[in-house]
């Protein structure tokens, strides 16, 4: 049954006092009309817990806006959620066209700085975000007293002589729920073997993030990724207030799984008793990355799971740690992101989870 504004319902009860089932919950098209975002394509999904997120579709699905309650959870650059036209795949051009958001897809074929791999010049983060999805679906099913909405498509990762990738990706959330699941799985759908570099870079923003905002996990080790994390190591899981200057800082953890396979890190931030969680099934993502930016008007914290670190293919090519994927082969990831409200239920879950 759903739990929909302080009270738990049958699926009966609710049609009585609702003309609509979007009237407390739903997904509706739209498309975005000025500037460079001009034709992007939007699912606008409203759960009836009070969370809400947009999903770009012609930018890889991701999650661009997002709130619960009215509270903004993800950080938002100046760009904008812009059109995939615009997209400069050199260097550092990804940065252009990174609207921030809630969730950013980084890959398939690669994912992190930009380097040149086996004669190949790759830009930062790869294609992912700036690729429109096709044989987009929405779905609305009932299962008994549970209702679960949808968002599904194709996206393609695919040139004449090189890699074909195919991703099927499916967005979910439960009617009254507050947890958004991303399932997803690649297919190698070429003739020759591919690299395979996922990464889901969730990026929260204020209010979620503030000063006193502290990261919880579980993790077996942790190691800065360079000289600049380290100035920052013993306190890379508490934040500050926005900087003045400050220089972004990664931290590479590696979660310890729980009986179930799945890895999890939670933000808490005790002044408004809220919480945002990432859950990731850990033998198919192995790393995780932290990416604490907090100067000013560049306030984020990212959490990102991944089967990849940062540095790029080529460097991951050379430590022996590239991932590929076999003509006719498959690979899937599950995700959640998932809010917490409230004392009790963020004490609840730090004690289940073991987190600390």
């Amino acid at each position: 049954m759903a739990h929909l504004f302080g009270r738990t319902v049958t699926r009966q009860e609710l049609e009585k006092h609702v003309g609509h089932l979007s009237q407390v919950a739903g997904v509706r098209m739209m498309e975005l009309q000025d500037g460079a975002e001009k034709g992007v394509r939007v699912a606008d999904v409203r759960s009836g817990s009070g969370l809400r997120f947009q999903l770009s579709l012609d930018r890889g699905m991701d999650i661009s806006a997002a709130e619960y309650k009215g509270m903004s959870l993800a950080w938002r650059s100046p760009a904008g959620d812009v059109h995939p036209s615009y997209y400069d795949p050199k260097g550092m051009g990804w940065l252009r066209s990174f609207p921030g958001g809630l969730m950013t897809g980084c890959g398939m074929t690669h994912a992190g700085a930009p380097c040149a791999d086996q004669g190949e010049e790759l830009g930062i983060h790869g294609r992912l975000s700036n690729t429109p999805a096709t044989n987009v679906s929405l779905s609305t099913e009932w299962v008994g007293d549970s209702c679960r909405f949808a968002v599904s498509g194709d996206i393609r990762e695919s040139a004449l002589f090189r890699d074909n990738l195919h991703l099927q990706r499916t967005i979910e959330v439960e009617l009254g729920g507050s947890t958004i699941t991303f399932r997803d799985t690649v297919f190698n759908e070429g003739v020759k073997t591919s690299p395979l570099m996922m990464l889901y870079h969730i990026n929260i923003g204020w209010p979620m993030i503030d000063e006193g905002v502290k990261l919880l996990l579980n993790a077996k080790s942790s190691t800065p990724r360079d000289a600049e994390a380290a100035k920052g190591f013993q306190e890379a899981r508490v934040l500050s207030g926005p900087v003045a200057g400050y220089r972004e800082q990664v931290f590479y953890h590696d979660l310890i799984a729980d009986e179930k396979g799945f890895a999890t890190a939670l933000l808490v931030n005790n002044r408004i008793q809220l919480g945002l969680f990432v859950q990731y099934r850990k033998k198919d993502l192995d790393r995780f990355v932290q990416w604490k930016m907090v100067g000013e008007k560049e306030y984020v914290l990212g959490l990102e799971p991944a089967n990849c670190q940062v540095g790029g293919r080529a460097k991951e090519r050379e430590l022996g740690t590239l991932q590929h994927l076999e003509p006719g082969g498959r690979r899937e990831f599950l995700v959640h992101i998932g809010i917490l409200d409230g004392a009790e239920a963020l004490e609840q879950f730090i004690q289940v989870k073991k987190l600390q």
